[in-house]
């Protein structure tokens, strides 16, 4: 976990954003030592969007599937692909 000051994210952003881009992991930005913002790369970001999605997607199909709503086989998965 990489952590910065406010201070050192306006004195030194491009080094910041180059590391947020090679690690592809998010830099935690502090105000007076509090924790206040977190920085990341738009690839980081819109990967993690997509990630959260697709569980979304996933969480409410179960729930459908908890509550009675119609499955298929994975048999019948394929049969309706090759149909189109």
């Amino acid at each position: 976990m990489n952590i910065k000051s406010s201070s050192a994210l306006r004195n030194s952003y491009n080094a910041i954003s180059a590391y947020a881009k090679e690690t592809q992991e998010p830099v935690f930005i502090t105000v007076n030592g509090e924790g206040d913002g977190v920085f990341m790369s738009m690839d980081a970001y819109e990967r993690r969007e997509e990630v959260l999605k697709l569980r979304e997607q996933i969480l409410l199909a179960e729930e459908q599937r908890i509550y009675g709503a119609k499955t298929m086989s994975i048999a019948e998965a394929r049969e309706a692909l090759k149909k189109g």
